[in-house]
C-alpha cells in the first residue's frame, strides 16, 4: 500500500498528468457536444469519441514511467528516480504492480467525470441513451472503461520495454487520431482487425472493415494483448540495469 500511495503521489506531481487530465475530459465532452450539435443526436449509437479521448491516458501510461528515467545529463544515471524508487520498494515487480495499479485507479478516476460529462450532454441534447440502463448501453459504456484502461496499460508496457516515452507517446497518440494507421491498414488487411486498439474499439463502436468482431471478443483480444506485453515488460524491467 506504501509503494502504491508513493507512486500515486508521483503521477499527481508531474505536469503532464493535468495535461492527460484536461486531453481526457475536453475530448470526448467536447467532441460529444459538437456532433450532437451538428446533427441528429440518436444517429450515433456508439461512444466513439472515447476512441479518440483516449489520448489523455495514454500519456498517463507513458509519464508514469517515462518520468522515472529523466536524468539531468546523458551520464547521470544516478540521478535517476527509478534508482531511488528500486531503493525503496526492494523490489522490481511490487515497483511495477504499484505503478501499474497507480495508472489504473488515475485512469478510472479520469474516466469517471469524462463519462459523466458526456452523458449530460448526450441528455442536454436529447439523446434517449442519456444515462440509460438497457444492456447494450450498460455495455458500451463498460466497453470505454474497459478501453481505457487496456490501452493505459499497453502504453505503460511499451514505455518500460523501450524506455523511452517519445516514441510510445507519439506512435499511440497518432493513432488514436481520427485517421489511424492500424485503420487504413485494416482496410486491406484482415489480420490487421486483430491488433489491440482495433479489436478493443468494439467493445463500445462499430469499425467499417470487412471483418466482424463480437464486442467480447474484441476486449479479450486487447486483454490478451496487453497481458503480453506486460509480461515481456516485466521481464525486461526485472532482468536489465536500472
Amino acid at each position: 500500500m506504501r509503494a502504491l500511495r508513493s507512486e500515486l503521489s508521483k503521477l499527481l506531481s508531474l505536469p503532464f498528468t493535468w495535461i492527460a487530465v484536461a486531453t481526457g475530459l475536453i475530448m470526448p465532452i467536447g467532441i460529444t457536444a459538437i456532433t450532437r450539435a451538428t446533427g441528429d443526436p440518436r444517429a450515433d449509437s456508439s461512444f466513439s469519441e472515447f476512441g479518440l479521448g483516449v489520448a489523455g491516458v495514454i500519456v498517463l501510461g507513458v509519464v508514469i514511467i517515462s518520468s522515472e528515467y529523466t536524468t539531468e545529463g546523458e551520464e547521470s544515471a544516478s540521478s535517476r528516480q527509478i534508482t531511488t524508487t528500486l531503493t525503496v520498494t526492494g523490489s522490481r515487480l511490487k515497483a511495477m504492480i504499484a505503478k501499474a495499479l497507480a495508472l489504473i485507479i488515475a485512469t478510472v478516476a479520469l474516466w469517471i467525470p469524462g463519462m459523466a460529462g458526456v452523458q449530460t450532454v448526450m441528455m442536454f441534447s436529447g439523446d434517449p441513451r442519456a444515462f440509460a440502463f438497457d444492456a447494450q448501453t450498460l455495455g458500451q459504456v463498460l466497453g470505454t472503461l474497459v478501453y481505457w484502461v487496456l490501452t493505459a496499460l499497453l502504453a505503460f508496457a511499451l514505455t518500460m520495454i523501450v524506455r523511452n516515452g517519445i516514441i510510445p507517446m507519439a506512435v499511440l497518440v497518432a493513432n488514436s487520431s481520427a485517421v489511424a494507421v492500424t485503420y487504413l491498414l485494416a482496410r486491406g488487411l484482415a489480420p490487421a482487425n486483430y491488433l489491440p486498439d482495433l479489436a478493443g474499439l468494439r467493445m463500445f463502436t462499430t469499425i467499417d472493415t470487412n471483418v466482424e468482431i463480437a464486442p467480447l471478443a474484441g476486449g479479450v483480444i486487447m486483454a490478451a494483448w496487453v497481458a503480453g506485453l506486460l509480461v515481456v515488460a516485466g521481464i525486461v524491467f526485472t532482468r536489465r540495469d536500472a
